[in-house]
């Protein structure tokens, strides 16, 4: 296998893990709010849609996803040891 390919192997894995996370918390929230579970094939679509969007703002922003979490965890962490 080529670089190239295993490159491209991780990259498909790490979309469709967003997706599947994207589609998780989309089922979450519908519950949370009282709504039914529409069909797989509308949470996938819309999955898809939102983590496109999310990567596309991360890139203008100049950051990664990874990034974005390590910052807000962070600023919980200072948040919770000033309470302290």
């Amino acid at each position: 296998m080529e670089k190239k390919d295993i490159k491209d192997g991780l990259k498909k894995m790490a979309k469709e893990a967003e997706v599947k996370l994207t589609g998780a918390l989309l089922k979450w929230k519908d519950q949370a709010d009282g709504r039914e579970y529409p069909d797989p094939d509308a949470i996938d679509k819309r999955s898809r849609i939102i983590a496109d969007r999310a990567n596309e703002i991360f890139k203008r922003r100049g950051k990664t996803i990874i990034r974005e979490f390590m910052d807000v965890y962070i600023k919980k962490a200072g948040k919770e040891d000033k309470e302290k």
